[in-house]
């Protein structure tokens, strides 16, 4: 019997998915113009922290998602709502006030996403890339998780990089050598 083609296993799909996602071009995070859309992204460090140094360059450090407000809820959504262009920006705000990162050493890919499939592109460029803010040191993609639970644990990767102002609020239990421990052991 030969071997038959499938295009829609899961390794032909998220071969398609990368594909058409690195042809989109980098650039500076920080100066990203409004675009419309919800989408995925990544987010490449270039900088110097040594603990970044095995994946500083054309990897992804993080890989994320961004959807229009309503489809969580499976509401109707608007696509042209800027979901790509904001959440990029809440990004780069959270770079921007922690001490030891500089917004200038990151550049971002994206590429706008039939809602539907978002999810699914997301979790293809991670098994590709294997990012190491989303497997290793998680937690960069938190929000402010709000009145209530400010008794939570702070993240490893805002325990690796202090200074968001909710994040301190959070309970101190990881250690900055565990968190650096953690990047060093990565096997991405």
């Amino acid at each position: 019997m030969a071997d038959l083609y499938d295009p829609l296993t899961y390794q032909n799909l998220m071969a398609g998915v990368v594909v058409h996602f690195e042809r989109q071009r980098t650039e500076p995070l920080d100066t990203l113009t409004k675009m419309e859309g919800p989408g995925i992204y990544s987010l490449y460090y270039q900088g110097g922290l040594d603990v970044y140094q095995s994946v500083a360059g054309s990897q992804p450090i993080y890989v994320g998602k961004a959807v229009p407000p309503g489809s969580r809820k499976g509401d109707t959504v608007d696509e042209s709502h800027p979901a790509l262009f904001s959440r990029l920006r809440e990004h780069a705000r959270s770079i921007r006030v922690v001490s030891n990162l500089n917004i200038d050493d990151f550049d971002c890919r994206y590429l706008a996403v039939v809602p539907v499939w978002i999810s699914l592109a997301e979790r293809f460029l991670i098994d590709h890339y294997r990012p190491v803010w989303n497997l290793c040191l998680e937690g960069f993609g938190d929000h402010d998780p709000g009145k209530g639970r400010a008794g939570s644990e702070r993240s490893w990767w805002d325990t690796l990089h202090p200074g968001r102002p909710w994040a301190d609020k959070l309970r101190s239990v990881k250690t900055e050598a565990d968190a650096v421990s953690r990047v060093s052991n990565f096997e991405g």
